[in-house]
Parts: C-alpha cells; sequence; structure tokens
C-alpha cells in the first residue's frame, strides 16, 4: 500500500507553479527550459535548474576549486580567497540581487557557482600560459573550457558524457563576460542577449571580485589603508565607520567598511536595473531576448565607482611585485607540465592516456593540466625536475 504524500511537501510542478506566480513576467521559468542534451526523466520534487546546480556542486571540478588561485596561491595564507569562496560569494550577491528583481534565483545561483569552473591552477596567470602553450592550436579560455567539462569532461552517468546541464545554464556559461568578442557563444544563438539571470550572474562577479580583492589586498599589507582611501567612495565608506564605531581594532574596522560598500554597490545596481527594465518596457523573455542595450548595470555614479576601483586594484594590486612574482612562478611551473607532458604522453595518468587518439593530444594534455589543483601542478613540476 502506497502511502499518502506530506501534506506539505512540494513536488516539482508545484514548485514550477510557485515560480510562474512570483516571477516577474522577465524571469526565466523552469518550465519553460529548452532542455537537456540528453533525454532524461524529470525529477520528481527538483526543478530542472535546482537539478542543474546540484550537479554542479557535487562534481568533481567544483570541489578543486577549492584549492585553486583566486589572487594568492593557497601556500600564501589561509585566510585569502581562494577560487571556491569567491564563487561561494558570487552566489550569495547574485541570489540576492536576483530575488530583489523577481528573477529565478536557482537559474541564477547555479550561473554564479558553474562560471569559474574551466579556470586552470593559479588563476589568469596559469590560463595565460595555457593560452601561449596552445596559441597554435586552438587556444585556451576558461569560459570554453568549463562548457567543455559540464560537456564532456566530467563522468558521473553511464549513459551519456558531462553533467547534462540545461540549455540555460550551458548558454549561461557562454555568455559569460565579453562574449562576443572572444565568440564563445556560437553554439548558443549568438545574436540573442542573455537571459537577465544570466546578466546578473556576471555583474555579480565582477561586483564580487572587485571588493574582495581590495580586502584581501589589505589584510596582505599590499595595500594600505590610506592608498585605498585615496578613492572617494572608499575613504566615506572608512569615515561613515569611524563616525558610527570610533576606536574600533583594524580589521574589524576594514570588514566594517566591507560591508558598506558592497551594500552600496549591490543596492546601487539592483536600483538601476530595475530602472532599465522599466524603462526599456521590457515585459517577457522574448523582450530580453531581443535588447541590445544592457539591461542589468549600475548607475553613472556606480560605473564610476565601479571602474575606479577596477582600475586601482591593478595599478597598486594585481600588477604588485609580490602578486607578479607568483604569478611568474605559476607560469612556469604550468609551463613545464605541459611541454613534459605533451612530449611525453605515455606519462598521462589513464584517464588521461585513453583520450589520447579520440582527441589531440595537446588538447588531451590541456584537459588534464587544467583540471589540477595548485598544489597539484607544483607537485607535478617538483617531480619533473627533481624525479
Amino acid at each position: 500500500m502506497i502511502s499518502a504524500p506530506h501534506p506539505f511537501m512540494r513536488t516539482r510542478h508545484e514548485l514550477e507553479q510557485n515560480e510562474d506566480r512570483a516571477l516577474a513576467p522577465y524571469g526565466m521559468r523552469s518550465a519553460a527550459s529548452e532542455g537537456r542534451a540528453h533525454a532524461e526523466a524529470e525529477h520528481p520534487y527538483r526543478t530542472v535548474y535546482q537539478r542543474d546546480r546540484d550537479r554542479i556542486v557535487h562534481c568533481s571540478a567544483f570541489r578543486r576549486l577549492e584549492y585553486k588561485t583566486q589572487v594568492f596561491v593557497n601556500s600564501e595564507g589561509d585566510t585569502y580567497r581562494t577560487r571556491l569562496t569567491h564563487t561561494l560569494e558570487v552566489a550569495q550577491i547574485a541570489r540576492t540581487i536576483a530575488r530583489a528583481l523577481g528573477l529565478n534565483e536557482d537559474l541564477t545561483e547555479t550561473l554564479a557557482l558553474v562560471h569559474d569552473l574551466g579556470h586552470a591552477p593559479f588563476g589568469h596567470a596559469g590560463e595565460a600560459a595555457l593560452r601561449v602553450c596552445l596559441k597554435d592550436v586552438g587556444g585556451f579560455e576558461h569560459n570554453a573550457h568549463g562548457l567543455r567539462i559540464v560537456t564532456l569532461l566530467e563522468r558521473r552517468y553511464p549513459t551519456f558524457p558531462g553533467l547534462n546541464l540545461s540549455y540555460e545554464t550551458r548558454e549561461g556559461m557562454a555568455k559569460h563576460g565579453d562574449y562576443r568578442a572572444k565568440g564563445s557563444a556560437a553554439d548558443f544563438r549568438p545574436d540573442a542577449a542573455p537571459l537577465l539571470e544570466a546578466m546578473v550572474a556576471d555583474r555579480a562577479d565582477r561586483l564580487a571580485y572587485n571588493h574582495h580583492d581590495l580586502d584581501d589586498g589589505l589584510t596582505s599589507g599590499i595595500l594600505t589603508e590610506r592608498e585605498v582611501r585615496e578613492l572617494p567612495h572608499i575613504d566615506e565608506a572608512f569615515a561613515a565607520v569611524d563616525a558610527d564605531s570610533p576606536d574600533l581594532p583594524f580589521r574589524l574596522r576594514v570588514n566594517q567598511a566591507f560591508i558598506r560598500l558592497m551594500n552600496g554597490a549591490v543596492t546601487d545596481l539592483v536600483t538601476d536595473t530595475a530602472r532599465r527594465v522599466r524603462e526599456s518596457g521590457v515585459a517577457s523573455i522574448a523582450d530580453v531576448r531581443a535588447s541590445t542595450t544592457p539591461l542589468v548595470g549600475f548607475s553613472p555614479e556606480g560605473a564610476e565607482r565601479t571602474s575606479t576601483l577596477h582600475r586601482f586594484l591593478f595599478d597598486h594590486f594585481y600588477d604588485h611585485w609580490r602578486v607578479a612574482r607568483m604569478q611568474e612562478n605559476a607560469k612556469r611551473y604550468l609551463t613545464t607540465v605541459f611541454e613534459y607532458f605533451a612530449a611525453h604522453p605515455r606519462t598521462l595518468p589513464p584517464e588521461a592516456t585513453t583520450r589520447v587518439g579520440e582527441d589531440p593530444t595537446h588538447r588531451v594534455v590541456c584537459d588534464h593540466v587544467a583540471s589540477m589543483t595548485d598544489r597539484e601542478l607544483h607537485d607535478e613540476y617538483r617531480s619533473i625536475l627533481l624525479p
């Protein structure tokens, strides 16, 4: 005898009905998804985007983000952001924005969680090294590699490769960042604008790394309070903290200033995005797709603060000699390991050697090297130089 369902249990169909009632007209409904590349039965109590999110969180590439560089390599200290903690911060910010705007939180969170899945070890320095290694055979771009991971390289199911994510999640991955210049969305209606959920995840990414890199720069001592307060909006945040709570310890003052800066930036983004959507007359997903102007963004003042902070971080933090030294070491490590495996493919582990012949050797080597964490790659570098 089958027992009756619990009266408060929510089925997928009920969750989809709740979305239809709660979301704005331009929010993406789970029930309207274009589905997956490989047919699967729907889940009884998870929507398509909730299922995408869970598949991402449980895959090995997501776990490896814990030991991949954001700015500081793992050995520099345990309190700095890693690629994983950055991803979690982006997801929190993106959910907040999506909720405030009436967008699909599950899809937005999914896109935030997956947006850096394709990063190589050692952050942007590692990506730069891989681009050079592959310059004559297709190059390397982390958004495209992230798609390769979720469509081919992850193996969790017996009947298909990859994670079999929904069309909207894969499209959002392809249309992250400057996708038109990179040509990464060729398979996803490149002339159609991304969904608002994808735009929110993209802006949340930049908003997160601008602010938490500022925080890590202050924590490391590379940036000083005097330097960062040369930016008027940062000076205002510290001044407000000191006025409200005089004589706080330095770390607590930084944390309070960071909270004010982040809250101000998110509020500005939500407010101006709502204005843009309202004034553009967007009232459906079709309207979003057809839009030729950015619908998610900051006010002119907010955009100026964001770009000023970004330039400041490049001039005073990302190009600092301590960071530059880490980056140059990282490029040497990765290039050495890549060239060794490319010259000796039979030394690759079995899961990689089985694909030699199916894919070009350089691409197989790239897939293996890009999957490594910072310390895995450093260990390989040491074993090559000091066998």
